[in-house]
C-alpha cells in the first residue's frame, strides 16, 4: 500500500500540540508515534501520513480538518486569569482543562448559531454587580431572576435534585451551564465565560452535587462582575489583592443566594443551637441537605452570620475536607451512558436547542450529532431521553 502523506503545515501541527498543553513527548505518546518523528514534522523535515495525522488530531482533541489550514487559526483567550484551588500543583493548564475551555467556547458559539438559524434571540441574563454592592442583596436578586422560592428549594430535599433544578432555572434565565468530565477537581471545580448573550458556567462532574451547586453560583457572581475565569473557593486572609476580594465577594454572593440570611436564621435548628460552641453533626447534616448545600458551605455561612465559633468551623472544616478526599478517592469511573451523557454535560437547554434546529430542518443529522458529540444513530435515543427521561 502506498504511503499517503498529509499535506499539512508544520506550524499548524506545532500550534495544535502547544494549544492542547502537550509537550513533544506527551503528544507523541498519545498519538502512538516516535518523539523524533513528531519533532521532524514540526520542523518541516518530514510529513506524517493521513493515519498518523488522524492520531495527532485525536491526541490534540482537534478536528482533522483544522490541520489542513494554511496557517494556525486565531485561538480565543483561554481564560482571563488562572485562579486555582490551593492544592493544585500544576503550573499550567492541563491538556484536559484546555480542551474543556475550548469545548465551552465551541458550545456557546454553536448555541448562538442555532438561535440565529431559528430566527430568535437568546435569553439575556442581564444581572450585573460590583464589589461595592451588598452580597446579601445580590444573592436575593439572583433568586428573583431564577424564579426560585424558598418553598421550592426546600421541597427538592436532595443535593442532586437541587443541582439539576438550579441548573435548569439558570439556563432559563440565559446562562448556559455545562459539566466538564475529564479534569481533576484539584485543578478545577468550576470556570466561567462572561461573554453575553449566553454567558457560560462550567462545573466539574467529578465533584459532589452540593459542591457543583456552590461552584455554579460562585461562577455566576463572576459573570455578574464580568470576570470569567477559574474558580477558587478558598478565602486567603493574608491576601489583600483585588483578585482575592473578588473571590470572597463571589463566595458571599453564592452563600446568600443558596442560604438566604433571614430564612436560615429563622430555622428552628439554628435557633436551638444559638450560643452553642459545638453544633451536633446531625443538625448540620440535616440543615445542609434541606438547602442542598455541603456541610462545609453551611458552616462557613453560619460562621459569617455569627452562629458558630471560628474554632468549631475550622475543626469541622478539616474533618469534612478529609471526608471529601476519601469520597473522591473511592469513586470509580463507572458505566458511561452514551444517551444520557450529552444532556448531563451540555445541559437540557443546549440539547433541546440543537434538536429543535434539526427537527425543523435548519441543520443536518451530521450537524446535530457533531454538536452533541454522539453518533448519528444515537440522536433519536437522545431525543427520547429528553422527552421521557
Amino acid at each position: 500500500m502506498p504511503r499517503i502523506e498529509a499535506i499539512v503545515e508544520a506550524e499548524v501541527i506545532r500550534w495544535a500540540r502547544e494549544s492542547a498543553g502537550l509537550n513533544l513527548e506527551e503528544a507523541a505518546k498519545k498519538a502512538r508515534v516516535k518523539t523524533e518523528q513528531l519533532a521532524a514534522w514540526e520542523d518541516s523535515e518530514a510529513r506524517p501520513t493521513i493515519n498518523q495525522m488522524r492520531r495527532i488530531a485525536h491526541a490534540c482533541k482537534r478536528p482533522l480538518a483544522v490541520f489542513f489550514l494554511p496557517e494556525p487559526p486565531r485561538d480565543f483567550q483561554a481564560l482571563r486569569d488562572f485562579r486555582r484551588l490551593p492544592e493544585a500543583e500544576a503550573k499550567r493548564l492541563s491538556a484536559e482543562l484546555r480542551f474543556e475551555v475550548r469545548l465551552a467556547h465551541a458550545r456557546r458559539e454553536t448555541a448562538l448559531e442555532m438561535y440565529e438559524f431559528m430566527g430568535t434571540e437568546p435569553p439575556l441574563f442581564s444581572l450585573r454587580t460590583s464589589l461595592a454592592d451588598n452580597p446579601e442583596e445580590v444573592g436575593l436578586g439572583i433568586r428573583r431572576a431564577a424564579g426560585v422560592s424558598l418553598e421550592m428549594q426546600v421541597a427538592w430535599g436532595d443535593p442532586r435534585v437541587a443541582f439539576n433544578e438550579w441548573r435548569a432555572a439558570l439556563e432559563r434565565a440565559g446562562v448556559l451551564v455545562f459539566q466538564a468530565s475529564g479534569v481533576d477537581t484539584e485543578e478545577m471545580r468550576g470556570f466561567s465565560l462572561a461573554d453575553r448573550p449566553l454567558a457560560v458556567v462550567v462545573v466539574n462532574v467529578r465533584d459532589a452535587y452540593a459542591g457543583r451547586t456552590f461552584s455554579m453560583f460562585h461562577e455566576l457572581a463572576h459573570i455578574m462582575l464580568d470576570t470569567g475565569g477559574l474558580c477558587d473557593l478558598e478565602e486567603h486572609r493574608d491576601d489583600a489583592s483585588r483578585e482575592q476580594q473578588v473571590e470572597v465577594f463571589c463566595n458571599r454572593v453564592a452563600a446568600a443566594a443558596l442560604m438566604p440570611r433571614a430564612a436560615l436564621l429563622g430555622e428552628q435548628v439554628v435557633l436551638r443551637n444559638q450560643g452553642a460552641r459545638e453544633w451536633p453533626d446531625d443538625d448540620t447534616r440535616r440543615l445542609a441537605r434541606r438547602y442542598g448545600v455541603s456541610r462545609e458551605a453551611l458552616l462557613r455561612r453560619l460562621l459569617a452570620l455569627g452562629r458558630v465559633s471560628a474554632a468549631h468551623y475550622q475543626r469541622r472544616r478539616e474533618e469534612l475536607q478529609q471526608e471529601y478526599r476519601r469520597w473522591r478517592a473511592s469513586r470509580s469511573a463507572g458505566y458511561r451512558d452514551w444517551v444520557r451523557e450529552p444532556i448531563t454535560k451540555a445541559g437540557r437547554s443546549f440539547v433541546l436547542l440543537v434538536m429543535a434546529c434539526y427537527n425543523e430542518g435548519r441543520i443536518t443529522l451530521v450537524d446535530a450529532s457533531q454538536a452533541l458529540g454522539v453518533k448519528a444513530e444515537t440522536l433519536a435515543k437522545v431525543e427520547a431521553e429528553l422527552r421521557f427521561g
